[in-house]
């Protein structure tokens, strides 16, 4: 949190019911596409009142619609999140370069930040499906167990590191997954020694990728972009020795374009 957010709060400028109405809509997801305002205050931790109100309020505003008890999000709550990419069209210039690397390597590619304990897509390249989910632009995953969560994490500071993975219960995906914190630290100070994380099926079976940093006009790490491929068709070794050198090439350019456009503002 940082030191201007909490004097906001202590100033009394802190407005809770946004805070709740966001939480209410972040309850939706892949899994809970539909919920009744039982589910839904389960769920926030809120109470069913103040859920139902912003449920109702929600529908109101064409953010949400209501049959039979449940409620489902509208595709106007699309609009939020395109807020976000429009404001940072830094993204949209990071296509045409990623587009450049998908061809050169034939694999699928994506730009996360840092939400959290999780990561974010805010931008992909895909070519062929290798997962068992569908990533697109607005797809959370777990930070610990991805390569791109391994390079943000891998940046911050010691103490919001720290304050981050107090944040985290680790729980194993397949045999792969590091789910002791000590060794979760070990790697990270690896991948920031390196340069760059890569995982190999420590998400889902059958997966492994790359990643490394893109960087502001201050050298400040402000996202990943990674490389991901099916284990049984692309090694460890093409990976580290055939398409790194790409990867951090298109992170470059990616990272110059930033500096370029001077929106450096994270």
């Amino acid at each position: 949190m940082s030191t201007e957010y909490s004097e906001n709060i202590k100033s009394g400028d802190y407005i809770q019911s946004l805070e709740r109405g966001l939480l209410v809509i972040q309850a939706f997801s892949q899994e809970t596409p539909t919920l009744t305002i039982s589910e839904a205050a389960k769920i926030t931790g809120l109470s069913r009142p103040t859920v139902r109100r912003i449920l109702l309020t929600l529908v109101h505003l064409g953010f949400a619609e209501s049959k039979n008890g449940s409620f489902s999000l509208t595709a106007r709550t699309l609009t939020l999140g395109y807020a976000y990419i429009s404001s940072k069209n830094i993204w949209n210039m990071a296509y045409p370069i990623m587009r450049e690397f998908v061809a050169q390597i034939g694999e699928s590619s994506s730009i996360s930040v840092l939400d959290g304990t999780e990561i974010i897509y805010v931008a992909r390249v895909p070519t062929k499906r290798i997962m068992s989910i569908n990533l697109d632009v607005g797809s959370r995953l777990p930070a610990y167990a991805t390569s791109m969560g391994h390079v943000l994490l891998a940046n911050l500071q010691k103490d919001e590191l720290k304050k981050r993975l107090d944040q985290i219960t680790l729980q194993s995906f397949t045999e792969k997954t590091i789910a002791d914190k000590q060794q979760l630290l070990s790697t990270l100070d690896e991948v920031r020694e390196m340069g760059w994380g890569g995982v190999d099926q420590q998400f889902e079976e059958g997966l492994r990728s790359i990643a490394v940093p893109i960087k502001n006009s201050e050298g400040q790490v402000i996202a990943a972009i990674n490389c991901s491929a099916h284990a049984g068709r692309i090694s460890e070794e093409v990976l580290q020795e055939e398409f790194l050198p790409l990867l951090l090439d298109t992170a470059a350019k990616i990272s110059r374009a930033i500096a370029t456009s001077n929106s450096s503002h994270f």
